[in-house]
């Protein structure tokens, strides 16, 4: 690999330390390290935009949280770079490394040592008055949730266009197979190996004994409809770039064309990452990451 994009999350302690290092081994090792104009502007190297990176970019190191390689799987997924995450936050479910292997991890990819490993993203769009209004991506989740006030929001919802329920509840949790350790797992939704492609529904606190999660096949289209007249009600994608809603809108859910693609370096199953990472969450206080976006990293 001759040039290598670098997403920082600069919140992180000491992270303008290590970004330094590894900017001076991809140096040394002949490759070109590519900035985001933030991080460049914080380190004093030359800034390359979004578009620029995933040009020019053959890989994009995610030196955060889980929250920092959602926005990147998001950014990265319609040019078809692949991403490889470096653990700076607490649980890091979907980073391959921690930050004390990143440099083990920089021989092994140059070496070429490494899978490529494709996650189903999902696609929602926001329909007013017939109109498209908004469409975004999401690797975990796309949310219809409640604001503020503690009212129940009325969500009427189908999959391909027939009628499921209504449900009177917080909200409403579709998931991929990724987001199933996220805020639908939270939520009382299951666990799902990530090799399988299917769509999560998933009820947030429902008001009612028959609401219960929904597993439906991927090619599905989920369509959401607000029927709360007075509440404040919000679409959000990976807890990170939100739609606010108004009565009647209808929220529309299906597959995303674009798959996120995660360079493996290491043989670990799933069911080996459900041992260690949802353990180390039990340790540390914590249940998840909180929708992995949920740091908004």
């Amino acid at each position: 690999m001759q040039n290598v994009g670098l997403v920082i999350n600069l919140d992180k302690e000491n992270i303008q330390d290590l970004v330094k290092k590894t900017i001076n081994w991809l140096q040394a090792n002949r490759c070109k390290p590519l900035l985001a104009p933030e991080a460049a502007q914080a380190l004093g190297f030359p800034e390359y935009t979004a578009a620029e990176l995933v040009k020019e970019a053959q890989c994009l190191i995610v030196l955060g949280g889980d929250g920092t390689l959602l926005n990147s799987a998001r950014l990265a997924a319609p040019a078809g770079i692949p991403l490889l995450g470096i653990n700076i936050g607490r649980m890091g479910f979907l980073t391959e490394v921690d930050a004390p292997e990143l440099f083990f991890a920089l021989e092994k990819l140059l070496k070429g040592e490494y899978s490529v490993d494709d996650r189903m993203m999902l696609e929602a769009k926001v329909y007013r008055r017939g109109s498209c209004v908004a469409r975004s991506t999401a690797l975990n989740d796309a949310v219809v949730t409640k604001g503020a006030f503690a009212r129940l929001i009325f969500l009427e919802t189908y999959v391909n266009d027939e009628y499921v329920a209504t449900y009177p509840a917080d909200g409403l949790i579709i998931a991929s197979p990724t987001g199933s350790t996220a805020y639908s797992l939270s939520a009382g939704g299951p666990l799902v190996s990530p090799d399988l492609a299917l769509m999560l529904v998933t009820p947030i606190c429902p008001h009612s004994l028959w609401a219960r999660p929904l597993v439906i096949g991927a090619e599905s289209e989920i369509r959401v409809i607000v029927n709360s007249q007075k509440e404040e009600v919000m679409l959000t994608m990976d807890g990170q770039y939100g739609v606010r809603l108004e009565q009647n809108d209808a929220v529309v859910v299906t597959r995303s064309p674009f798959q996120a693609k995660f360079i493996r370096l290491k043989n670990r199953s799933f069911y080996y990452l459900l041992r260690r990472k949802l353990s180390e969450g039990e340790k540390a206080g914590i249940s998840n990451e909180g929708s992995a976006a949920k740091e908004n990293s």
